[in-house]
Order: structure tokens, then C-alpha cells, then sequence
């Protein structure tokens, strides 16, 4: 994953969702204006960063609703994480599907209306491992 940001109107309620589908709490939060306005997580192998803005400083005029691209997350069961994010509250966008060997994909809509995808991809752990 590269450095990725996802939108909410109420950030702790993000910041506390996705610590639960991380399994960990964000390492950096930037108020503004008097409430917080960004939250920044690190994970995968790579340490990425996976940010949270408030709505309200979105640049341009995005609004709520599906768009944009789908961040995938890379995951050892799609399967799995796909029912657990389902059991987080969010509602399913793309099932479990195979897209080739080796690489599954399935995607949800988060409480904060974003689109959140799960993969498993061997050529993504082949990658990883050849670096050592």
C-alpha cells in the first residue's frame, strides 16, 4: 500500500473503526480549528501510511458518496477479513472473487462511506519475500 487517505465526517469514529480493522492505533493526529482534522496509521510490511481527513478539508469538492479509486489492503484470507469488516458494520461493494491464480480481491463500502478492498496477491508475497 502507498500513502493513502480516506474521507469521514466523524473522525474519532474512523480513527476507532479502523484501529479495529488494523489492530492498532494511529501513531499521528493533526488537530485544527480545534478538533481533529487527520488521523495517520501505519501498517503492512512496508510500515504504509493510511490517513484519515475530515470531509471538511477534502481539496475540491468531493462529496460523500462511492468515487474515486479503491485502496486494496493486502490480507492472508480474503475470505475471512471480508466477514470480519462485514461484522465492523461495513456493507459489501465486491464479493470474494478470484481475479487470477494466486489473486483474490473483494471490496467494502466503510461506515464513512469509502470504498475499502481486500486482496490476497502471491505475486505481491513474492515481492515481499525477495526483498529479504
Amino acid at each position: 500500500m502507498t500513502p493513502q487517505n480516506v474521507f469521514a465526517d466523524d473522525m474519532q469514529a474512523a480513527a476507532d473503526w479502523y484501529a479495529q480493522v488494523f489492530g492498532t492505533q494511529p501513531y499521528f493526529e493533526k488537530e485544527f480549528g480545534g478538533s481533529v482534522a487527520y488521523v495517520e496509521f501505519r501498517v503492512g510490511d512496508d510500515e504504509d501510511e493510511f490517513g484519515i481527513l475530515d470531509r471538511r478539508y477534502v481539496p475540491g469538492a468531493a462529496e460523500p458518496g462511492l468515487g474515486g479509486g479503491v485502496l486494496y489492503w493486502a490480507v492472508d484470507d480474503v475470505e475471512a477479513e471480508f466477514a470480519r469488516l462485514l461484522e465492523l458494520g461495513a456493507t459489501e461493494h465486491l464479493p470474494v472473487t478470484e481475479q487470477g491464480p494466486g489473486f483474490v480481491t473483494a471490496s467494502v463500502r466503510d461506515p464513512f462511506g469509502n470504498v475499502f478492498g481486500v486482496m490476497f496477491n502471491q505475486h505481491y508475497l513474492d515481492q515481499v519475500a525477495a526483498r529479504g
